[in-house]
């Protein structure tokens, strides 16, 4: 069974129910991650609205977060999801600020990663904004509409 995305009248995101399911899951959790609501509101007769303003600055707000951390674990379990968010955000018409995230991250850095290779933190911004929109693109093309 099909669920519906919606932003107005257009469907944004035609996943299956369990791609659905999941995605609005980990939505809960990065919600809880970053104080915010995320403008997704919850799945009723197979369709979730999406408001662009709140879902607006839930992404603004992920994407910083995202470029603060240079933990390697955090990004493997963020990435997919992050991805997704900026497709979506693609799609509703949502601007992205890409170039005032590539220029440094928004905010203090967070969850940096010790190990034996030493510490690392996030990659400079023009090769992690590029990576996250190369995602994006890919995952959009698997999207259905």
């Amino acid at each position: 069974m099909s669920q519906y995305f919606e932003l107005g009248d257009e469907t944004l995101w035609n996943p299956s129910e369990g791609a659905a399911r999941l995605f609005l899951r980990q939505a809960e959790v990065f919600e809880a991650e970053l104080g915010l609501p995320s403008g997704l509101e919850p799945m009723r007769n197979d369709e979730c609205r999406i408001d662009p303003a709140v879902f607006a600055d839930f992404v603004h707000a992920l994407l910083a977060w995202h470029r603060r951390t240079g933990h390697t674990v955090l990004l493997a379990l963020s990435e997919g999801f992050v991805g997704t968010v900026v497709a979506l955000a693609q799609r509703a018409g949502t601007g992205i600020d890409w170039a005032g995230l590539e220029a440094s991250p928004d905010g203090p850095l967070a969850d940096l990663q010790v190990s034996a290779a030493g510490r690392s933190g996030p990659e400079d911004g023009g090769s992690w904004a590029a990576a996250l929109r190369a995602r994006a693109a890919e995952l959009s093309r698997a999207m259905a509409r």
